[in-house]
């Protein structure tokens, strides 16, 4: 039984149990996804998961040949939960990082992008170093890159870890936090929305390897091989064929697959 058939026979029971997914006649593949980082995942104003991973999932999905059956999990949980069996992949805009990289297997990237500094518009910091923001109050999603990019980089400011990007900006609008780290695309976003007016993006940070990873991938356990290797596939695919493109082009005005 190959490892694809193993995972659609475990995942058949999943559909009585969540909204998200919708039967056909193909096999199933659960995905755990965040549900609250636009424009990459999170629920629109009906509830419905959307946003640039969600779609990329989808496609993926049809090129294997399976319907993707959505889990809504925090962020701090995704890895314990994949390693749990309660879902079969992670799509959720995970860096493919040499710590995570010792539990699970990441497949090739499926986009790129920068860790970037916002601060509220009249914030008197000058420049993203240690010694500009010395003092400071630096917010970050705990358990990201982008949390211990701010701890390695920035140890004279003080890190404030946060469940979800909602948090911390909702602490920046209010006066309560001096500055924020995140992915650049998603802090655009938030600058140029209605909630967003507060702020504007200090800088842009310098990719560390070592701290970001290698780019963004889908994360599967290691005894998933076969579907780390059929995802690969996939994501050559809908480069080739200009899916990704069409995807891509609707939330994004440059590639956003980089280099």
């Amino acid at each position: 039984m190959t490892i694809l058939r193993m995972i659609a026979a475990a995942s058949v029971a999943v559909l009585a149990l969540t909204a998200e997914g919708t039967a056909d006649e193909r096999p199933t593949l659960r995905i755990a996804t965040e549900g609250a980082y636009p424009p990459f995942n999170n629920r629109n104003a009906d509830g419905e998961l959307v946003g640039f991973d969600v779609d990329i999932a989808r496609a993926l999905c049809d090129r294997i040949e399976m319907t993707c059956v959505f889990v809504v999990q925090d962020w701090e949980g995704m890895i314990p939960g994949l390693l749990a069996n309660r879902y079969d992949a992670i799509i959720a805009s995970m860096a493919i990082t040499e710590e995570r990289s010792r539990k699970v297997h990441f497949t090739d990237k499926y986009y790129a992008t920068r860790p970037a500094m916002v601060v509220p518009r009249d914030s008197t910091i000058t420049e993203a170093t240690d010694a500009g923001l010395a003092g400071r109050s630096v917010g970050a999603q705990s358990g990201t890159t982008h949390a211990n990019y701010a701890e390695a980089k920035f140890p004279s400011a003080t890190l404030k870890p946060y469940p979800i990007p909602l948090a911390y900006q909702e602490e920046l609008q209010n006066g309560r936090l001096d500055a924020a780290i995140d992915d650049l695309i998603l802090l655009s976003e938030w600058v140029e929305s209605d909630s967003g007016q507060c702020c504007r993006i200090l800088a842009t940070l310098p990719v560390d390897e070592a701290i970001n990873g290698k780019g963004i991938g889908i994360a599967v356990r290691k005894t998933s091989p076969d579907l780390r290797d059929a995802f690969n596939a996939a994501i050559a695919a809908i480069r080739a064929d200009g899916t990704y493109k069409t995807i891509n082009d609707a939330y994004f005005s440059f590639d956003i697959y980089g280099d």
